[in-house]
């Protein structure tokens, strides 16, 4: 079971930014706890010691007073020694254990409070060492220590502690960033070209170089990835583009077939009839292809086909439109038409056209003629039905006229070849 929604789920930047910060803490605060730790144990050493130091100096100072039983010199001395050093309470007690003299630090509110039970909790009980004179006890000092020197101590690592807690929770943060634009860059520009790859297909666009060789190496992998999806890709569309032009040419002369035409002819239509212009479609069929094409075969008839099929390119504008009907039936469509005349123009010019020998497939040439019949849009009809139906039997009028005239070499080819369906 997911617990995390999408919307939910952590950023990377989030989850290795409280890592590192949660290691950083830890470590500063175990680090701190123990330094603190040793740091006590010391001043506690140290503290004993003092001490036992302290104790020793009054001894030597009070030496004199406890074998006299001097009870101010004994305080006086006392005094003088314990107000200076770290003590809480000192007291000097003769060999019967009664007290002769006794120092008590002055409280001064809830600092010394603090000070003392600090010095309880941390520090060993009070010392007691005997005072010796030629050898014999005749008494013994106690001391107390004091806890101001552990109460600056515990303040002053309290205060290391944030410090260093603060200044290592920058670190910590700087570090996640440094680190982070160095996993999050690479991943979000792989993660960008995926988006693109996936949503657009856009599979020219690559994964820049990372400096982490982990992230790398997947960036190359991914652009190898892309490679073969850009390769596929390319393929396809040519593939799509070689069936799409397949499907709407023909295969021999190249020219757009019967679908294509009807389509061009039907939008040039619609566009005449809001531009209010005029339309021409020509009807050409070949006079002698069957002739052709029964004496040399059908390698002399293709190359007829071919060579017709360039010469009535070669007459045209560029935004005439010429395509292959099937056998030896071509039609043109001439948009847009000013005059019906340009229409008998260029249909005398692909006349002409005829007039040059086809070379055949080995040293044979032939020649060949066209029969055109016009059709214009609108006198003739309105759909590209009506308008091929009318310009074929256009044709078909100028081809059983063709047949029934004479001609003598050299001359022009009659008019009548360019019939309009009236």
């Amino acid at each position: 079971m997911n617990l995390f929604k999408p919307g939910n789920r952590p950023t990377l930047r989030s989850v290795i930014g409280r890592g590192h910060l949660i290691v950083a803490l830890v470590g500063v605060a175990m680090a701190s706890v123990s330094l603190t730790l040793l740091g006590v144990l010391a001043l506690r050493v140290y503290a004993d010691h003092n001490l036992h130091l302290i104790a020793r100096s009054i001894n030597y100072t009070v030496e004199a007073a406890v074998v006299f039983n001097d009870k101010a010199a004994a305080t006086e001395a006392l005094a003088l020694i314990a107000s200076t050093e770290e003590v809480a309470d000192a007291k000097v007690l003769d060999v019967r254990g009664q007290l002769l003299a006794r120092w008590q630090r002055p409280e001064t509110g809830l600092l010394t409070e603090l000070e003392m039970q600090m010095a309880k909790a941390f520090l060993e009980k009070p010392i007691s060492m005997p005072i010796l004179h030629q050898g014999r006890e005749i008494g013994s000092i106690s001391l107390t220590g004091h806890g101001g020197s552990l109460m600056r101590f515990l303040l002053s690592g309290l205060v290391g502690i944030v410090l260093c807690t603060a200044i290592s929770a920058w670190v910590a943060l700087y570090l996640a960033r440094r680190q982070l634009r160095a996993i999050t860059g690479p991943l979000r520009s792989l993660a960008s070209v995926a988006h693109a790859a996936r949503s657009e297909r856009a599979f020219d666009q690559r994964v820049p170089a990372a400096s982490i060789a982990e992230l790398d190496n997947l960036g190359n992998d991914f652009n190898a990835l892309l490679d073969e999806l850009e390769a596929w890709q390319t393929h396809l569309q040519n593939e799509n583009e070689t069936l799409a032009h397949q499907a709407s040419h023909d295969s021999l002369t190249g020219l757009p077939n019967r679908a294509l035409f009807e389509n061009r002819l039907l939008r040039a239509l619609r566009n005449a009839n809001k531009q209010n212009e005029r339309v021409a479609v020509l009807f050409l069929d070949s006079d002698r292809f069957k002739e052709i094409n029964d004496s040399f075969g059908h390698a002399a008839g293709d190359a007829v086909l071919v060579a017709v099929a360039n010469r009535v390119r070669a007459q045209l504008r560029e935004e005439d439109l010429v395509a292959r009907l099937g056998g030896d039936e071509f039609a043109v469509l001439l948009t847009p038409l000013h005059k019906t005349e340009d229409a008998e123009r260029i249909a005398d010019k692909i006349i002409a056209s005829m007039e040059e020998p086809i070379e055949l497939p080995g040293t044979n040439e032939v020649l060949t003629s066209l029969s055109i019949g016009i059709a214009v849009y609108p006198d003739h009809g309105a759909t590209p039905g009506t308008l091929l139906d009318a310009a074929d039997g256009a044709m078909y009028q100028a081809k059983r006229l063709s047949r029934g005239a004479q001609h003598t070499a050299g001359s022009e080819h009659p008019v009548a070849d360019v019939q309009l369906r009236s």
